[in-house]
């Protein structure tokens, strides 16, 4: 029976026989010591009572298979399929059945390491690394054939994107990609893609299939993330599995496994590619570029299971309407295979295909085709849900079967896709050479970083781009060269780049289940505007190298200087600021212009840069050699000043302050957006080099805070936080700390009465209103929403918050319906929003007039600290370098800023 058992993967454990082994030793050994003291005369009793303990141990260690998983590989698998026995079962080298445990990362790349060793079909690739230097692998499924001539068939299928390439679209094979789990806390599909590569590498039946298609398997779009969640569901897995939501398997703790390393939304992320798991898998993407993209998610446990096409009416127009007739007929696929097993489907509402940083919207704008699949989630082994229980086994085979039906897809509508692909870049091109415009323009004067990570991204997209190489001035703008970049339209990835830069503001529906503006030059707030064919020809220009990188800065001047300048314009400034302050130089900034006198001039905000007043062992060469490391690292440059006596303020005036280095605490853990404190972390330890302490919310009441100077407090409820945390901030802040505050913390900080702020009040909720339609509940509520719009603001470019900003007309991101009134110190409004504020997205009439000319950032004074609340996130996805200066400037300049000034 137990052999029996084993075979079907009935057992609980892979560690199983061992177990028992060890268990029945310990049982024989008690019961023998129970017999030896047992008298003599009762030795039929003994007996009789040995084999009853004997019974009972066996049965206890011995787990029926109604208490555990009862898995078998048979309950995946369609019945209409054979498999070769020499490719190896999951459970053969896992020691466990799919779906009994949540594999494990390093347990996955073993099994598909063993699987491309045995299966003539298979190559095994490393493909980058995440944060946390976990492989990022993908399994290339196909005809041994086809695997030696890999580079050929990658070659042929980039001349889909030429419109006059002569096709054989006969033979040409088809490219499916599976991408599963991007969010790490989704575990049917990571845990489904060990099937899948089973299925594929050893199905006889699809043998000749493969001659004709690629499968593509990235088995986890999110290893940090997934191992997160892996080791928390397994540690607190019973072997009796209990579906009960309350118990502790079930509820993650913060922040969960969702997210990345830094806690990113890696499915926004396609577009922005502002971490090395997507720009990772974009070079892959565009080096395949698939024909199908298959996305694998979760949903709530009490949904049953999504297949695109999604809402029709929020669809992104620049989508071509093929691509559109395609998914519809492709989800005829899925709809038989979720029938064949019995399970519960829809399609066609809860999800749009709108923003384009999905992994399931990426692909439809090249000419591929993305679908998403979203199970309802057991969230751990076993979930309770309205349905019944939801196991995790039945979750893996859904997700497993629209694998299957994917390729029978593919197969069958080869021909037909692969021409709707090379028809689509053909379309684009045309497209092109009718706009009106034929390239946009975009740089700054005076921050070569920010124009140089923009420029980056794009070509992370396999989109042409050139550099300037002389000076232009276009519509008054001007253009500096090494700091501005030309894309062309007329190119095939002609539609991207119009997503990646157009401006919209009508829509055919009024909800989006994400942002419905990403506008990435002013999410870079930079310079930029379309141009005609006459200037495209006029500009001089050099194509992007595969591999260029950040200019490099200079230092400007003699060595061994009296002091050192550089402008606080660009991206990098509070980088070079905290290394110099912790190598122990004086830095101090200037709240007056300084001109040098090589006519520079220094605007508010530079910094100086001197030996400190006991040098010990230091010498000038030392911050000579310095200067010149950062300067190359950060594209900054830096000024050798002789003499104190400059023009404007000397070196010596008291508008200029010597600045502390930042001792940053940032809240993390109950009560905290994670999404919003990764950002802040993100920032701080990736880019600006800039250590960080992650202070979990409970632990707040407990902490010396003496040891930080700032403080951040990221949008989130705390409403753990009680008088005694409320009291330790406000004790704190007012001794002299820097409280900088984002979103619903200032509505925290409001109801504690540390500060006092003001909000416009929802009015309309308060009056009374006609009867409505039940039905149009989800319609007009969610229309109210501002999910992700760009506003027009203006900063205060002579307030320490508005220091480096070289004009004070700015972009910022919105993504919520707090309305900040403007406080009655005049000087304590740095920035607010314009009285036509929108630039580019959705919003609601209503929405619209209730934002203008409200505050974004205030400053408020509590005792001798400051209290920066900011209305908006200016790190948002870590895409908005824009702004991320304001968090930035809080961090560096809250210090400094007058007390007069604040509230």
């Amino acid at each position: 029976m137990e052999d029996t058992l084993k075979d079907r993967g009935r057992l609980s454990t892979p560690q199983a026989p061992s177990q028992y082994d060890g268990t029945l030793d310990v049982i024989i050994f008690s019961v023998n010591a129970k017999i030896y003291n047992l008298n003599m005369t009762m030795k039929k009793h003994s007996v009789l009572l040995l084999l009853f303990f004997l019974a009972a141990f066996i049965s206890f260690a011995q787990k029926s298979p109604k208490e555990t998983a009862d898995i078998s590989l048979d309950y995946y698998l369609p019945s209409n399929f054979t498999y070769d026995e020499k490719i190896p079962t999951p459970k053969q080298v896992l020691g466990f059945e799919v779906g009994e445990w949540n594999v494990d990362y390093e347990q996955l790349i073993r099994y598909f390491e063993k699987l491309a060793a045995n299966s003539p079909r298979i190559s095994f690739e490393v493909f980058g690394y995440s944060y946390e230097k976990r492989p990022q692998v993908l399994l290339t499924i196909t005809h041994p054939d086809n695997l030696q001539k890999i580079d050929e068939i990658k070659a042929e299928r980039q001349k889909l994107k030429d419109p006059n390439a002569s096709l054989n679209f006969d033979n040409m094979p088809l490219v499916l990609q599976a991408g599963y789990s991007v969010h790490g806390n989704e575990a049917s599909g990571i845990n489904s893609s060990l099937l899948a590569a089973y299925h594929f590498a050893a199905a006889n039946e699809i043998a000749e299939d493969l001659k004709n298609i690629i499968i593509l398997i990235d088995p986890s779009l999110n290893p940090d993330g997934y191992s997160r969640y892996s080791t928390w569901v397994n540690s607190h897995r019973s072997y009796n599995l209990n579906g009960d939501p309350n118990t502790r398997e079930l509820s993650e703790a913060w922040p969960g496994g969702r997210g990345n390393h830094y806690w990113f939304d890696l499915n926004r992320d396609w577009l922005l590619v502002q971490h090395p798991e997507s720009q990772n898998r974009v070079k892959k993407f565009q080096e395949w570029l698939p024909n199908i993209y298959l996305d694998y998610h979760e949903m709530g446990s009490n949904a049953t299971f999504f297949f695109q096409p999604g809402i029709p009416s929020r669809d992104h127009p620049l989508i071509p309407k093929k691509t559109v007739e395609l998914t519809e007929k492709i989800a005829q696929y899925h709809v038989k295979a979720m029938e064949e097993i019995g399970s519960l489907y829809y399609a066609k509402e809860s999800f749009d295909e709108y923003y384009f940083g999905y992994g399931s919207t990426y692909p439809d704008i090249q000419g591929s085709i993305g679908i998403l699949f979203e199970q309802a989630s057991s969230r751990g082994h076993l979930q309770e849900s309205n349905y019944g229980p939801l196991t995790f086994a039945f979750t893996i085979r859904n997700q497993f079967r629209v694998s299957i039906s994917s390729f029978e897809a593919a197969k069958e509508m080869r021909k037909e896709i692969n021409q709707s692909m090379h028809n689509f870049f053909k379309s684009a091109i045309q497209e092109a050479r009718s706009d009106t415009d034929q390239a946009y323009i975009f740089g700054s004067t005076t921050d070569v970083a920010r124009s140089y990570h923009l420029a980056e991204m794009i070509k992370h997209h396999a989109i042409d781009i050139f550099s300037l190489n002389e000076d232009i001035i276009v519509n008054g703008v001007p253009f500096a060269k090494g700091h501005s970049y030309i894309v062309p339209l007329n190119q095939p990835q002609y539609r991207l780049i119009k997503a990646i830069f157009e401006t919209r503001n009508s829509f055919r529906d009024s909800l989006f289940y994400d942002v419905s503006a990403w506008t990435m030059p002013m999410a870079f707030n930079l310079d930029y505007m379309a141009l005609s064919s006459r200037i495209l020809n006029l500009a001089n220009v050099s194509p992007l190298d595969k591999n260029f990188s950040l200019p490099a800065g200079i230092v400007k001047g003699e060595k061994e200087a009296y002091a050192y300048g550089f402008g606080w314009e660009g991206y990098y400034t509070p980088k070079a600021a905290y290394e110099l302050m912790q190598k122990g130089y004086l830095v101090r900034v200037s709240h007056e212009p300084i001109n040098l006198a090589d006519k520079t001039v220094l605007q508010r905000g530079s910094i100086l840069v001197s030996m400190p007043r006991d040098p010990k062992e230091k010498n000038p060469k030392d911050l000579d050699n310095e200067l010149e490391k950062i300067a190359k690292a950060t594209g900054l440059t830096f000024h050798s000043i002789q003499s104190g006596y400059t023009g404007g303020i000397n070196l010596g005036s008291p508008e200029i302050d010597v600045l502390k280095k930042p001792e940053m605490a940032l809240l993390v853990g109950t009560g905290v957006v994670s999404l919003e404190a990764g950002e802040i972390w993100h920032l701080m330890d990736q880019r600006m080099d800039v250590p960080i302490t992650l202070l979990p919310t409970e632990r707040l009441a407990q902490t010396d805070l003496s040891r930080y100077n700032v403080i951040v407090m990221p949008n989130g409820t705390y409403n753990t936080f009680g008088k005694e945390e409320a009291e330790k901030i406000k004790s704190w802040t007012a001794s002299g700390g820097t409280l900088i505050a984002r979103g619903n913390a200032l509505t925290w900080l409001n109801k504690q009465e540390l500060v006092k702020l003001e909000f416009k009040e929802d009015k309309e909720a308060e009056e009374k209103k006609p009867a409505q339609p039940y039905a149009d509940f989800t319609k007009n509520t969610g229309a109210r929403m501002t999910s992700g719009t760009i506003f027009h603001a203006n900063l205060d470019i002579t307030h320490p918050l508005g220091y480096g900003y070289d004009k004070g007309a700015i972009y910022t991101f919105r993504n919520s319906n707090q309305f900040l009134l403007p406080a009655k110190n005049p000087y304590a409004n740095p920035m607010v929003y314009t009285d036509k504020p929108l630039a580019s997205g959705y919003v609601h009439p209503e929405n619209l007039e209730k934002i203008k000319n409200t505050a974004v950032v205030q400053v408020k004074r509590l005792g001798s600290g400051r209290v920066v609340a900011l209305v908006d996130n200016p790190n948002f996805r870590a895409a908005w370098h824009g702004t991320n200066k304001l968090f930035l400037n809080a961090v560096f300049f809250g210090q400094i800023i007058k007390s007069g000034t604040a509230d």
